[in-house]
């Protein structure tokens, strides 16, 4: 089978298409054949060394949809042709992937596994910040970095249905309309706007409930700067780069402010969450309830454009790469 593969880490140009050996099912798992696979932020910082908690030589990517193509011992709920989908399993970028039965969801009728490919991980990760983290009542009011990005949309449209008040913060005036009509009410166009005052506005002084932040270095300050008094920082990400250490007094002055460090993982930790979770992500795709803006579909091949691309910032909602079956 193609794989992408990554031998050491650096620019996009690491990524290299390999010949490698067909995977077979070992106990309790099964081997899918992909039609597509999801590029996120996670697979460029691990390219790039941002992440160090990978063994080179790997192939990339955590999310991908296909079918059943082999079934190992102890599989006995799935069937060869099924449509499955999966997140959070490494080696995504390639034709096929051994994935454990157990972290396996299957993709309704509703959905083509492109749509499960392109919504999955980041929408489960949406799912769980407004739903999980911390409890968020209707009327409250949060911000939501990088809000034209796969999460950011994702979450924006999760939130504002839930009678959640939204600011969306971007980096380019572009992207504003976009984020608007995920149901923003107000849009902060980072290096222009003065995110503080506008969330003073917003809340009559009161400050932001909750803070959602994938960007890391380059926000966390304002990000502190709009919390209400006892408001949460969720720090799920660092596309900017990650947050130099800081005196934990600070949260106290800030208002008795909490800080969490969330990740997928441990949100989607038993077979019963991850089903759960997938289940009303997949139902709100389907139902028309939540859309997913795929930005563009690149050939296995082209696995360093798409890199380029989500590294360029200019890009809009979700990335994938399509597998062409021979």
């Amino acid at each position: 089978m193609r794989a992408i593969r990554v031998n050491e880490q650096g620019r996009p140009e690491v990524l290299s298409l390999e010949d490698r050996p067909d995977p077979t099912a070992g106990s309790g798992e099964v081997v899918v054949r992909l039609d597509a696979a999801g590029v996120n932020m996670i697979d460029v910082q691990q390219r790039s060394g941002a992440y160090t908690e990978v063994e080179l030589p790997y192939t990339p990517g955590t999310e991908g949809a296909g079918e059943v193509d082999e079934l190992g011992p102890g599989v006995d709920d799935l069937a060869v042709g099924d449509r499955v989908a999966f997140a959070a399993v490494p080696g995504a970028y390639a034709e096929r992937i051994a994935v454990p039965a157990e972290r396996l969801v299957r993709v309704p009728d509703e959905l083509s596994t492109e749509q499960a490919a392109a919504v999955l991980l980041q929408g489960m990760t949406a799912h769980y910040l407004v739903t999980s983290v911390c409890t968020i009542e209707r009327g409250d009011v949060v911000v939501v970095h990088a809000a034209a990005g796969g999460v950011g949309l994702l979450l924006t449209q999760m939130a504002s249905r839930r009678g959640i008040g939204v600011i969306g913060t971007t980096s380019t005036r572009a992207k504003e309309q976009l984020i608007r009509e995920a149901g923003a009410s107000d849009v902060v166009i980072r290096g222009e706007d003065d995110l503080a005052a506008i969330v003073r506005e917003r809340t009559k002084g009161g400050g932001a409930r909750v803070v959602f932040d994938s960007v890391g270095k380059d926000t966390f300050e304002e990000s502190l700067g709009c919390l209400a008094r006892r408001g949460l920082l969720v720090a799920f990400g660092q596309s900017s780069g990650p947050v130099p250490p800081f005196d934990v007094r600070r949260l106290q002055k800030a208002g008795s402010v909490f800080l969490t460090r969330p990740g997928l993982a441990h949100y989607t930790a038993t077979a019963d969450e991850l089903g759960w979770r997938a289940g009303e992500v997949f139902s709100a795709v389907a139902s028309g309830d939540v859309s997913v803006r795929v930005h563009a579909t690149y050939p296995l091949a082209d696995a360093v454009e798409a890199h380029r691309a989500l590294q360029s910032g200019t890009t809009t909602g979700k990335l994938l790469l399509r597998v062409d079956r021979g």
